[in-house]
């Protein structure tokens, strides 16, 4: 199967196509700087196409008729020109002039939305990372794109193979990951949903910060992380894409298979007459990494991951409904050391493999009765199960055999959700939304608890409210009710946005959040050496009182130059935040645990500017966390931490490229923790220390439809960082080195992508 794939990515990567000569179109296309080489010139809706040499020049032969003529180059606004072509006409257009893409003031974006609207307009303070910005990264995965946005944090369980995020200071459990507004299902509170999503399908990612409980419900406290998979282009009759990217592990590396990153995906998509169908595939293998282990034990396992993705489209003019399945098959290796077998005196090793399965069903019907009046239908089915394997093999025979039955486990997660929503345009200056949500949740296993099953409806109602031009009220409700847990009578929401000036906004929100125990966090129960781990069916559910501000300035709008700057602050106070603690009845034992009170707050500052062929964003945040000592030491009651990024794209236009730097400084995290002395228990301040890390990458375009992207990754080789804590009944070993990253890596990429128009 990897040789006909590799197969056809040869073939995608071979030839171009000739024109016919019946008229000549000229023109040169340039930027600020002078002439753009590189830059994709296309008549609409037709096969006719050129990408412009070094001196920004292109030329097209096409049938006599009229047109749509298209210029496009990466970080630069779509420019179109309509134009008419007779026979043996030779048709000077001259310069055509590119402009630098506006902020991202103008992006348009849906989550949490009535309808799609600009990032301007939104009462919501929502960040956009655009499909541009994926490929200019050379991104292989989800969290390689969020790694350094401003805010997150992510941490890794080797022992498990697993990652979650932070966001703003609050844990992956209070963080809602949703692919095109639906939600995805993890086992449990960490995030995993995020390293299975295929980085190819994407289209852009939106991120919420703030509590959004009152529109997607519970795990929404920290904020969304809204994942839009990509629809087709709207002109093309079939487009085939394909892809191949090579990496290295740190200095480890193999060509195409073993040692290294190894990432394939080829995707293909049809439509006609209001119908669309489309296939994805994508394998994404890694051979692990020894670090400063030896023989077959690795520091980062091996991970051989298969991600699928088939839909099937049908649009009209007000009318749109569409199926999509997912399918993720993941298989991380946990290599056992060698030992003689007593049973037969051969080498032997004992192995873990650690497989996941998931099938996601998901069916979304749109559709617009009038202007003022639309609806949506959303229904999706998930089925996750994660196994662990416990094998033998004989290396002398090459023999593999299951060990001892109480070695195996495989928990099932099974989620049925729904959402109805209606909007309404009352008048120009009042719209509604509302709309009602069922999820079911059930689980079994032989970890968990018998069977256990968790239901929640709700019914959830918002307005918009144009007070006047310059204000903007958006009040909300949700009602819940839940099959176990007394949830609050209603939960509200308020979110507002003030013109203050021309240039200058002012957002301001207050919600309640809601969020009941997982059934992980209830039922599950997991024991090795690395973790001891038992659910708590006594658990309360959280709930939390949230405030934030953002204050948005075009400090400069000039053509050469343009400059938007957003501070934001944040207040977050939880009751029974739901936390892993030791089990007051056996200290040797960790459990989930209700923390009476915790905060977070903060401020943010996010500085976004655009400079001839030079575009970028500065960002800095300064994060504080509830020290639980607080109340009862003469300690701070907040223990902070900072963070900033850089990110920056240059453009080169003479040589059709974009070298582009991304760049954050993690600051370090303390904690106070209690510590036995001979002096009785003592509060200590522990630490995880601050590191540095950057990607570096440059990204050319040539024949118009190749694009190649070759980098280096974690510029400043962190592979670990220091942790002072000393907890010894935690969950996971939480002293010495946390894993962060293999080290310094080299990347190199291609893509092909064949559109018939």
């Amino acid at each position: 199967m990897k040789k006909n794939l590799r197969n056809l990515f040869f073939l995608l990567f071979a030839g171009a196509g000739v024109f016919g000569q019946n008229g000549k179109i000229e023109g040169v296309v340039k930027v600020n700087s002078g002439a753009l080489s590189g830059a994709s010139v296309r008549l609409k809706n037709t096969d006719y196409g050129q990408i412009t040499g070094q001196d920004g020049s292109f030329g097209l032969d096409v049938p006599k008729g009229n047109y749509t003529l298209t210029v496009h180059f990466i970080g630069y606004q779509l420019l179109e020109k309509s134009i008419d072509i007779g026979v043996g006409e030779l048709l000077k257009l001259g310069d055509l002039s590119l402009l630098e893409q506006a902020a991202n003031l103008e992006e348009v974006v849906v989550t949490g939305q009535f309808e799609a609207q600009s990032v301007r307009n939104s009462v919501y303070q929502v960040r956009t990372i655009t499909n541009q910005q994926i490929q200019l990264r050379g991104a292989t995965s989800v969290q390689s794109v969020l790694n350094t946005e401003l805010g997150m944090r992510f941490s890794n369980d080797l022992t498990l193979g697993t990652t979650d995020v932070q966001l703003m200071g609050m844990s992956g459990q209070n963080v809602k990951v949703l692919l095109d507004g639906v939600p995805l299902v993890d086992r449990g509170s960490t995030r995993e949903s995020i390293g299975q999503i295929d980085i190819n399908i994407i289209d852009r990612i939106e991120i919420v910060e703030g509590p959004m409980s009152v529109t997607y419900g519970s795990d929404a406290l920290a904020g969304v992380i809204n994942i839009i998979t990509k629809k087709g282009e709207s002109n093309a009759l079939w487009t085939l894409t394909a892809r191949m990217q090579e990496e290295t592990a740190g200095a480890e590396y193999q060509l195409l298979n073993g040692k290294g990153t190894h990432n394939e995906y080829v995707g293909v998509a049809w439509q006609k007459k209001g119908w669309q169908v489309s296939g994805n595939f994508t394998r994404n293998f890694f051979g692990g990494w020894q670090g400063s282990l030896t023989g077959r034990k690795k520091e980062w396992m091996p991970k051989e991951q298969y991600l699928a993705t088939g839909g099937i489209t049908y649009r009209t003019d007000k009318w749109n409904v569409w199926y999509r399945f997912n399918g993720t098959y993941e298989n991380l290796k946990n290599l056992g050391n060698t030992y003689v077998s007593t049973q037969t005196g051969n080498l032997a090793a004992t192995d873990l493999f650690y497989k996941t399965e998931r099938a996601f069903h998901q069916f979304q019907s749109d559709y617009r009765w009038n202007p003022q009046n639309s609806f949506t239908a959303v229904a999706s089915y998930t089925d996750y199960r994660r196994a662990t394997q416990t094998t033998d093999i004989d290396l002398v025979r090459d023999r593999r055999t299951l060990s001892l039955t109480g070695s195996q486990d495989k928990s099932i997660f099974q989620t049925t959700f729904g959402r109805f929503t209606g909007q309404h345009k009352l008048s120009s200056m009042v719209s509604l939304q509302h709309g009602l949500e069922l999820n079911f949740n059930r689980s079994s296993g032989e970890r968990i608890l018998g069977t256990p099953s968790i239901n929640e409806s709700a019914y959830f109602a918002s307005a918009e409210l144009k007070i006047t031009p310059k204000i903007n009220l958006r009040p909300g409700v949700r009602f819940i009710k839940n099959s176990i847990y007394d949830a609050p009578p209603l939960i509200p929401s308020i979110n507002t946005k003030f013109v203050l000036a021309k240039r200058l906004d002012l957002r301001m929100a207050y919600a309640r959040g809601f969020r009941s125990p997982a059934l992980r966090e209830l039922y599950f129960t997991f024991f090795d050496s690395n973790h001891s781990i038992k659910g708590n069916t006594n658990l309360k559910a959280e709930n939390s009182n949230s405030f934030n501000a953002f204050l948005s300035w075009q400090a400069i709008e000039k053509k050469a130059l343009r400059v938007n700057t957003t501070l934001g602050g944040f207040y977050n106070y939880f009751n029974n935040l739901i936390s892993i603690g030791v089990d007051p009845t056996n200290p040797q034992v960790s459990t989930y645990l209700n923390v009476d009170v915790y905060k977070t707050r903060g401020l943010t500052l996010n500085n976004t500017f655009f400079w001839g062929n030079l575009q970028g964003n500065v960002g800095f945040s300064h994060i504080g966390r509830y020290n639980r000592l607080s109340s009862t030491e003469s300690l701070p009651v907040f223990v902070w931490s900072n963070e900033v990024t850089t990110n920056l794209r240059y453009t080169l236009p003479k040589i059709a490229a974009t070298l582009s730097f991304f760049y954050k400084y993690t600051g370090k995290q303390p904690s106070y923790q209690v510590v036995a002395t001979e002096n009785g228990p003592q509060a200590r301040l522990a630490e995880t220390a601050g590191f540095h890390t950057a990607d570096l990458t440059l990204t050319k375009v040539f024949y118009r439809n190749y694009t190649i992207v070759g980098g280096i990754k974690n510029l400043f080789n962190v592979t670990n960082r220091m942790n002072s804590a000393i907890n010894p009944g935690a969950a996971h070993s939480s002293s010495g080195a946390v894993p962060m990253s293999y080290g310094r890596s080299f990347s190199l990429g291609l893509m092909a992508q064949l559109t018939k128009r």
